[in-house]
């Protein structure tokens, strides 16, 4: 409900993002409970396919290459091709698709970096630092548990690949976030897009999401109607 409107003035692909999320969510929980090669290779297909839709729909166009010729529907058409083919090769090293994946992550936060250079809200700037933040102590888990696993666990304290879950989910919805937000301010700047919190806007450790200030008139009319219609004693029921 929190990018209702981003999804009806923006882009309704912010909602297949949402849904490969609780994919990826119900993945994990899959191959945890069951450790079996299946789940693995569900758990890290649904995060190979959030990374190429979020591509797909926020990659900034400056950092396009030459051949795609500043086109989305194109460079989709590229990340969906890719996702294909990157589907088939993970059941070929199902050992590398875990590190591949992080490898993923890295030019992501570069482009974040660059984003965060360019962008004048300060509160879209201090969510970006919180983010990397983040991201930074979940990579800092998901090593730990990689190399020191034993070392760990002979003290007692086998939690950080738990905790590597709970951070990386954290810093991969604000990340999201934020493209959502460089989106709509590079490519539609005349919708006007703001970050806010839920469940109160000032707190900013709160759930973070982007609201359009400057709607379409014509949708916004739409829009609107339908919740003015509760108010309308003509639609009222008896």
């Amino acid at each position: 409900m929190l990018f209702k409107e981003y999804g009806r003035f923006v882009t309704p692909g912010i909602h297949v993002i949402w849904v490969l999320l609780i994919v990826v969510g119900l993945s994990s929980m899959y191959f945890h409970a069951t450790l079996s090669l299946i789940g693995q290779l569900l758990d890290e297909l649904a995060i190979l396919w959030v990374f190429m839709a979020a591509f797909s729909l926020f990659y900034p166009k400056r950092y396009y290459p030459k051949f795609v010729k500043n086109d989305r529907k194109t460079f989709s058409w590229l990340m969906l091709l890719s996702a294909i083919a990157a589907t088939f090769l993970s059941w070929w090293k199902p050992i590398v698709n875990a590190f591949v994946l992080m490898f993923m992550s890295v030019p992501t936060m570069v482009m974040l970096y660059r984003e965060l250079q360019r962008v004048s809200d300060q509160r879209v700037y201090r969510l970006g630092i919180r983010s990397t933040t983040v991201w930074a102590v979940a990579v800092f888990c998901w090593i730990n548990d990689r190399v020191f696993c034993e070392a760990w666990s002979s003290i007692n304290f086998p939690y950080l690949h738990g905790f590597w879950h709970i951070f990386i989910f954290i810093a991969a919805y604000t990340v999201l976030v934020l493209f959502a937000y460089f989106y709509v301010e590079s490519e539609l700047p005349q919708r006007q897009p703001l970050l806010k919190y839920w469940p109160k806007n000032e707190f900013e450790f709160g759930i973070p999401f982007i609201s359009i200030r400057n709607p379409d008139s014509k949708d916004w009319l739409v829009y609107c109607s339908l919740y003015m219609q509760d108010y309308d004693p003509k639609h009222r029921k008896n």
